[in-house]
């Protein structure tokens, strides 16, 4: 569990030594694409996905929050979201919305509402860490 839906949770597996790009992203209802990027920076980790033509080749933000589980060897990220709740995501446009404090608010608030009590990116405060 973790208190800040931009960071890893420490259950995840995640390394930060290791470079997740190409890894395959899963929702708890199937595969969404693959990473395209990633941030390792304190307080805002994320993966960008690559969702091929599953949602006419749009890229989505999830934040590292989301995550439940890194596979190393089969080079999967599990995500605890469906594949509708990241598909209704705001629209992630990387040459806007990389950095734009706004838009990360955006989608936290996205994200945290779809969230299931003790889940990842879950607070003790019942609203994904917020205050």
């Amino acid at each position: 569990m973790t208190e800040n839906i931009w960071s890893y949770p420490t259950s995840s597996g995640h390394t930060p030594d290791v470079d997740l790009t190409g890894y395959k992203v899963e929702a708890t209802d199937g595969q969404i694409g693959k990473v395209d990027k990633h941030s390792n920076d304190v307080g805002s980790q994320y993966i960008v996905v690559d969702t091929g033509v599953w949602i006419f080749g749009k890229e989505v933000l999830l934040p590292a929050g989301t995550i439940t589980g890194i596979d190393p060897e089969a080079k999967t990220i599990q995500v605890a979201r469906t594949k509708e709740q990241i598909k209704d995501a705001p629209e992630f446009d990387k040459n806007k919305h990389l950095g734009d404090s706004a838009y990360h608010d955006q989608v936290g608030t996205h994200y945290r509402s779809h969230e299931q009590p003790g889940g990842p990116g879950f607070g003790p405060t019942g609203r994904g860490g917020l205050v």
